[in-house]
């Protein structure tokens, strides 16, 4: 085994089961070697652990490990033609955001949605794609110079995006793609992250498409809602689950990974873990010990919740502070993909939209209205293309309502909840830098004593609340809001730095 990092003893072990994984799929890792698959059979691992294990360490390697051998990654960027002799790769998550999670630390992860549907390329502009990709001469194209080529030319040397080079000759999205469809032709290998996520119906549409899948997860998380408590990778025989229990050490020191692994203490209780983050708050300032809800951090980062009442409370609270209207959205103002309402016979329009990232549960930002009465220009956060217009249904809940208030809405679309405060449940599969938990929504969880697959629901939810943080934890204890420091903005989607946020401003209730 060759590997550019120092393993744990468990990641060690982890690694060569997965290598020996692999080898049985023709793929040699020690010897950067590619034979045909011994077995036609579908092969799944799992490996597993929490927070801080590291999972994502080991799957970048292996990610690494596998391009060396000539192994082609398929991401969401283009797919050329496949070779008879290629062995592919792609490396998945059930959100966008979850997706730029790794896509950050360098590793080309996509949608599971981009995977299991692929693009209906233009003719015309697909001969482009392939003479970028090296597969073809250079093309001459009606409408388009030889300035625009070398400008594709350029910008993909220096940024490996088809998309990318096009949109630097001049050419959009919906220039290129004109379509979608089921995926005809297999894959090889998949990585799934965040497979804790996954419900059974898309587990099998996976293994319809990868004979050889290995699952990242973790176990302490919550599962999907009509899983019944189960996570997918729980189902597999005990051989083929690799759990990593070793806290890796470059986690070691993070007072909000202490947090985290402190709730598997059955001796902890509500009143005592409290106690443990306001003494981890006291001596290091990545955990903050809130007396308020930070309404500038809400506009890209929401509030964590557990209770819907709680979560339309806030969002009233965010919108009334920065004076939203009734009857229309603010340019910046956050938003949650709830799912598509389009009939069977506009199959075609919803897989558009779910590859572009419109899938339930992603967080958007609204831009302001489209062309069309009804349609909404939007930024689909940690999406590889983010800029969508869609038509779209908006859903602004009121406190006490049982209807929702619809500011404006096309007959069918992609609908959206308010985004400024989520439950902890949709949270999962995201990071933000800094994440804002509301405690007493937690402590009311402990004061009705539910459980989850044998542990404490207020627990499984605390857990997946802290471990959305990558940098900061506010744990907020009281029932109020800031006053924002500005008007909502969408400067950060232009590349421009957001603003620092302060936590001293007046504090209304809510």
């Amino acid at each position: 085994m060759t590997t550019t990092l120092a393993l744990s003893d468990d990641q060690a072990g982890a690694y060569d089961a997965v290598t020996d994984m692999l080898r049985s799929a023709g793929i040699d890792l020690d010897d950067a070697l590619l034979t045909p698959p011994k077995s036609s059979a579908t092969s799944v691992m799992a490996i597993t652990g929490k927070a801080g294990s590291g999972k994502t360490l080991l799957l970048a390697e292996f990610y690494k490990a596998l391009e060396a051998t000539g192994v082609d990654v398929v991401s969401g960027d283009y797919e050329s033609r496949k070779k008879r002799d290629k062995r592919t790769l792609a490396i998945l998550a059930p959100t966008n955001k979850a997706a730029s999670v790794l896509r950050f630390r360098g590793v080309p992860a996509t949608t599971i949605h981009r995977i299991l549907y692929t693009p209906v390329y233009d003719p015309e502009y697909e001969r482009i794609a392939e003479w970028l990709a090296g597969n073809g001469e250079r093309p001459e194209i009606d409408g388009l110079t030889e300035l625009a080529l070398d400008r594709a030319w350029a910008f993909y040397q220096n940024n490996k995006s088809i998309p990318g080079a096009l949109a630097a000759a001049g050419l959009r999205g919906s220039d290129f793609i004109t379509g979608w469809k089921r995926r005809e032709e297999p894959l090889d290998i998949g990585f799934i992250d965040e497979s804790s996520m996954l419900d059974d119906k898309q587990f099998e549409d996976l293994k319809e498409i990868f004979p050889t899948l290995l699952l990242f997860g973790d176990p302490a998380q919550l599962a999907p809602v009509n899983q019944s408590g189960t996570m997918v990778f729980e189902k597999l025989p005990a051989p083929r689950v690799l759990h990593l229990n070793r806290i890796h050490r470059q986690a070691e020191g993070n007072p909000i990974l202490d947090l985290a692994h402190a709730l598997s203490d059955p001796d902890v209780d509500f009143y005592r873990f409290e106690k443990m983050v306001e003494d981890a708050a006291a001596r290091d300032e990545r955990v903050v010990w809130g007396q308020r809800v930070e309404v500038d951090l809400m506009a890209r980062s929401p509030v964590l919740v557990w209770r819907n009442a709680t979560r339309i409370r806030l969002i009233n609270a965010f919108r009334s502070v920065h004076g939203a209207p009734e009857d229309a959205l603010l340019e910046g103002e956050p938003l949650i993909c709830d799912g598509l309402e389009l009939p069977l016979k506009h199959r075609k329009k919803r897989l558009d939209l779910e590859a572009r990232g419109l899938i339930k549960g992603a967080q958007v930002i609204y831009l302001g209205e489209g062309r069309k009465p009804g349609f909404s220009r939007l930024h689909v956060m940690g999406a590889e293309d983010p800029q969508v217009s869609a038509a779209s249904i908006v859903k602004i809940e009121k406190p006490d309502e049982e209807e929702p208030f619809i500011p404006f809405a096309a007959r069918m679309g992609a609908t959206f909840l308010h985004g400024a405060a989520v439950t902890i449940h949709k949270a999962q599969g995201s990071q933000w830098d800094t994440v804002q938990v509301f405690a007493p929504d937690l402590y009311a969880a402990a004061r009705m004593g539910r459980s989850e697959a044998g542990q404490p629901l207020w627990k499984r939810l605390a857990y997946v609340a802290i471990t959305r943080a990558q940098d900061r934890l506010i744990w907020v204890v009281r029932n109020r809001l800031a006053k924002p420091t500005g008007p909502l903005t969408v400067d950060d989607l232009r590349s421009t730095p957001a603003a620092p946020l302060t936590l001293d401003a007046p504090d209304p209730d809510f």
